[in-house]
């Protein structure tokens, strides 16, 4: 959650940063409000009670009716003093989950407005044009069934709708591609982690997945817990409670885990194939650093992003996502959107978000500093995930069906080129 001394000393931020979410900036004021109930209340409470010691000292001391009238008199501060306690902590409640509506402050530059209000910042590659090749582009889905690399039809009679088989050389192809990644990521001084992807209420939520996308997530009703929709949540969790050493520099983790995601209200949308599916795998960058830093990690993050889509040589550009589409944690988001040729459009690959101190102060996660601990920065980016076999199929298949395979994937999917069976 955002620091409730940004919304006391300056509100008028936090209400920009609603407006350009799109979402109510009177909770500001609703803040305020109810913050001012909680003081007030906690103040009445602790002059009350302060009343009542002292008069406690005066009961000891009186006889007769005055010791009656006195102790009638402390029945009722009594009771006054459970009132107030009771004042503060609504107050209180009502405050936290204010404050929980809130998405982070958005940083200076991000554009405002919803899904289609994005800044493109770079477009990297020209695509193929097929009408010049002679030949219509196939779908990625007709390409890898030709290819024997994906069973949809016995995903579905297993697990039911946009649940999927990768098999053969599509399960090659996968592997190879988050092997890279994570081999990358290696390289670059991030740690490898494979991650629990069934996580507790509290790290779900303090991550920022309960809060506005709560349908988009699978429970496990008798046990309360959660099925990850990214390795970021238990990544954003390993360090809960905590007080880093950040004296050598940030802390860069690399998590692989499968994901799953309900994909609630998408009803209709890219049901074919493998672009919204309930279940893939992903590669997740993480990093805890200071505040001050995170911006330099930000563009790191994205660098790497931008070296893996280049591995793969797919064009793509990377986008300034408006402030209306950035998920509540995030105070900026830069989407690598991937040419799908079929479609004529570039569609997301992957992301990278500055969530800033929003996730770690929910998560309790500080960090040791020159005058005390303070609260930590965290920023997520993904490598590589199981979308990215979408751009890389339709992008380098030839008249005859096959694909040619990117020459830093070929030694480890054993193949040149994949051949139809």
């Amino acid at each position: 959650m955002i620091d409730i001394k940004l919304i006391r000393e300056d509100p008028d931020l936090v209400r920009a940063s609603q407006r350009a979410r799109g979402e109510d900036e009177g909770v500001v004021d609703a803040i305020r409000a109810a913050e001012e109930r909680r003081r007030s209340s906690l103040t009445a409470y602790e002059r009350l009670r302060a009343e009542q010691k002292s008069m406690g000292k005066d009961v000891a001391k009186a006889q007769g009716d005055e010791k009656q009238a006195l102790l009638a008199r402390t029945r009722e501060m009594s009771t006054e003093v459970k009132s107030l306690q009771a004042a503060a902590d609504e107050a209180q409640a009502e405050l936290d989950a204010l404050l929980r509506t809130i998405g982070n402050v958005v940083e200076p530059g991000v554009p405002s407005g919803g899904e289609d209000d994005y800044a493109v910042l770079e477009t990297v590659g020209q695509p193929r044009d097929f009408a010049a090749e002679g030949f219509e582009p196939r779908d990625h889905l007709a390409l890898a069934e030709a290819l024997d690399a994906v069973d949809m039809e016995r995903g579905a009679k297993v697990s039911g709708a946009r649940f999927y088989f990768l098999k053969g050389v599509g399960a090659r192809l996968e592997m190879a591609l988050l092997g890279l990644a994570m081999e990358r990521a290696i390289a670059a001084g991030f740690v490898p982690l494979i991650t629990p992807t069934l996580v507790k209420s509290e790290v779900m939520a303090g991550a920022g997945f309960l809060d506005h996308h709560a349908d988009e997530v699978y429970r496990v009703d008798a046990d309360d817990l959660y099925l990850t929709g990214t390795s970021e949540v238990a990544l954003a969790g390993y360090h809960a409670d905590e007080i880093l050493d950040l004296s050598a520099g940030p802390l860069r983790y690399a998590g692989q885990s499968t994901c799953y995601r309900r994909e609630a209200g998408s009803y209709g949308k890219d049901t074919r194939g493998i672009i919204r599916v309930h279940q893939f795998n992903k590669i997740e960058m993480f990093v805890y650093c200071r505040l001050e830093d995170a911006a330099a990690e930000h563009r790191r993050l994205l660098d790497m992003e931008q070296d893996m889509l280049a591995t793969i040589e797919v064009p793509y550009r990377i986008i300034d996502t408006a402030a209306g589409d950035l998920g509540g944690p995030a105070a900026r988001k830069f989407d690598c959107e991937g040419w799908v040729p079929t479609q004529g459009r570039y569609r997301e690959l992957t992301s990278t978000s500055n969530c800033t101190t929003f996730q770690a102060r929910r998560l309790g996660t500080r960090v040791k500093g020159d005058a005390g601990n303070e609260v930590a920065a965290t920023l997520n980016g993904t490598l590589a995930t199981t979308r990215w076999l979408v751009a890389l199929l339709e992008n380098h298949q030839q008249a005859d069906g096959s694909v040619v395979v990117p020459d830093a994937l070929r030694s480890r999917v054993g193949l040149d080129v994949l051949r139809r069976r």
